[in-house]
């Protein structure tokens, strides 16, 4: 006899369809089965994914808004059920640690703080030595009340030359969204409110109190 779903069931195969797959083009990690695993624990938590993911080989993904500990979790979820290798950059004195395998496998990249051409051309190089790399960036730098949007996510775009793809957390609609792409100018204040502008109406934080002072302005509160 045909099975007959629940509609919790089908829900979750509706949510299954609509969750994107990673484009050819993009740095993956992964098998089917660990995708499959990782999305169907996503979507167990009442949380979707929406926004067309671009395929790019390289780019700077930023996430907005970060105001607790718990938004790496539903990030990490996400990222594993689609797939994508995300890289992110650590000083180098961490690979001398017992943290090292765990350091490579998240894949974080070694970097020298001090290296006298700056921080930013070294990483500029490296995204110019690879085929594939997407860098992961938080732009707050910090999930408690930020006066400021850091710029080393701009910079590190404008100097390789690789395009800055947007998600946001919306706490309220349990969404993760991609907000689409932006090539950066070298005008970092008039970039920034163009970017901001792209987040205004589709995120909200976990913790309002946190949220980032630039961000508040473009919370459509409930």
């Amino acid at each position: 006899m045909p099975r007959h779903y629940t509609k919790k069931e089908d829900d979750m195969n509706n949510d299954l369809q609509l969750f994107p797959e990673l484009p050819d083009q993009v740095p993956s990690r992964g098998s089917a089965i660990s995708r499959l695993v990782f999305k169907k624990l996503f979507l167990a938590q009442g949380w979707r994914f929406t926004g067309e993911f671009p395929n790019l080989p390289k780019a700077v993904a930023i996430i907005s808004p970060h105001t607790s500990n718990i938004d790496a979790w539903y990030g990490f979820l996400a990222l594993l059920g689609i797939g994508i290798q995300i890289t992110i950059f650590g000083k180098n004195s961490l690979f001398d640690t017992p943290l090292k395998p765990l350091l490579q496998w998240i894949g974080v990249i070694p970097v020298n703080r001090d290296n006298p051409k700056g921080l930013t051309r070294e990483i500029a190089e490296i995204v110019h030595s690879r085929d594939q790399i997407w860098i992961g960036m938080a732009p707050e730098g910090t999930r408690k009340k930020a006066d400021k949007i850091r710029s080393g996510f701009y910079y590190i775009a404008y100097e390789a030359q690789i395009p800055i793809v947007m998600f946001s957390f919306d706490y309220a609609e349990k969404t993760i969204r991609c907000l689409g792409t932006f090539s950066p100018t070298g005008d970092y204040a008039a970039d920034l409110d163009k970017i901001l502008n792209l987040y205004e109406g589709h995120f909200s934080p976990r913790n309002p109190e946190w949220l980032a002072l630039p961000l508040q302005k473009h919370w459509k509160k409930p």
